[in-house]
């Protein structure tokens, strides 16, 4: 007769039962690259003035500058027929679409270069970062329209997990420039590559 004596795992032991951490990589490096092509191709629109997309049946929208400017004014303003709850953003927001000349460009060019810094990843945590903030803005405009439950968290989510972990160093340039760059001191060493 046969004893085998089965024990848990040790803590120096890896779980058999993860993936391996080039497949994990790789994954998180398609989930950055997706969430990048969302920010690039709204930012391209906004440079473009792209706004029907139509590719055989498939039929969707890009967000242009004008209709930034709209949803940034039906939100605050108009939706519900009160606009947002949320007094603190009306002088802002007014602001904004008063000035969207500029601001505008402003929006635009965080899309496109976080976009960038996504999809080549390439400071790829502070080109998150960058898109949380825009994302959150949004997220807070949102907060008091009645909108579905996950209206905005598909958004500001994934930004904030990508601002947190290096998913460049995998298939984006920041392993390039970790593997190149001596890093000194510590707290935020690295950081954003």
């Amino acid at each position: 007769m046969t004893v085998t004596q089965t024990t848990a795992p040790s803590e120096t032991e890896p779980d058999r039962d993860l993936a391996a951490p080039r497949v994990m990589a790789a994954g998180l490096a398609a989930f950055r690259i997706f969430a990048g092509l969302v920010l690039l191709l709204n930012g391209l629109a906004k440079v473009f003035g792209w706004r029907n997309i139509e590719i055989g049946p498939y039929r969707a929208i890009l967000i242009n500058r004008p209709f930034a400017r709209d949803i940034l004014e039906n939100e605050v303003f108009k939706k519900n027929g009160t606009g947002t709850q949320l007094d603190f953003l009306r002088s802002p927001a007014q602001f904004m679409i008063d000035n969207w000349g500029w601001f505008g460009w402003i929006v635009t060019a965080v899309e496109v270069g976080a976009g960038l810094a996504l999809v080549f990843g390439i400071a790829t945590r502070l080109g998150a970062l960058v898109a949380l903030g825009q994302q959150v803005s949004l997220a807070l405009i949102y907060a008091s329209s009645n909108r579905w439950l996950f209206e905005q968290p598909h958004e500001y989510v994934p930004l904030a997990i990508l601002a947190l972990v290096p998913t460049g160093r995998y298939l984006g340039f920041d392993g390039w420039i970790r593997r190149r760059v001596r890093w000194t001191g510590r707290g935020w060493r690295g950081w954003p590559f």
